[in-house]
């Protein structure tokens, strides 16, 4: 796995959100590729619940932001157990949020995966 402050001064030439709104490509112009995701289980649910702000903004500057963090509280649902992840990405353009929610009985993930990848996405 890699860790998205891996993305900090690349410059993006393409982030797109891919598979059901629930994976994001991003390709840099070094040829690197990242992948955003989460691989469901049965018990639990992971997916993006909201993206604040538009993907093109991150294309062709180099990103100034790539941060993630996670809060436990203030769950929109009554599940057992719950982690909401934000990622926050800023070029001189702008900033956007990506907000994912995953939610479980507790015995599974409700994590986000990020890797470097050859994956060319679902298209």
């Amino acid at each position: 796995m890699a860790k998205v402050s891996e993305l900090l001064g690349k410059v993006l030439i393409k982030a797109e959100a891919m598979a059901g709104n629930n994976e994001i490509l991003f390709i840099c112009q070094d040829g690197s590729k990242y992948r955003m995701f989460h691989d469901q289980d049965c018990c639990e649910s992971v997916s993006i619940e909201d993206i604040c702000g538009d993907l093109d903004t991150l294309i062709g500057n180099p990103l100034l932001m790539a941060e993630e963090s996670t809060n436990q509280e203030g769950s929109k649902k009554y599940a057992e157990s719950f982690t909401w992840t934000f990622y926050k990405f800023a070029t001189i353009k702008g900033y956007v949020t990506i907000r994912w929610y995953g939610e479980s009985n507790g015995y599974y993930s409700e994590e986000v995966s990020f890797e470097k990848t050859d994956y060319e996405g679902e298209n």
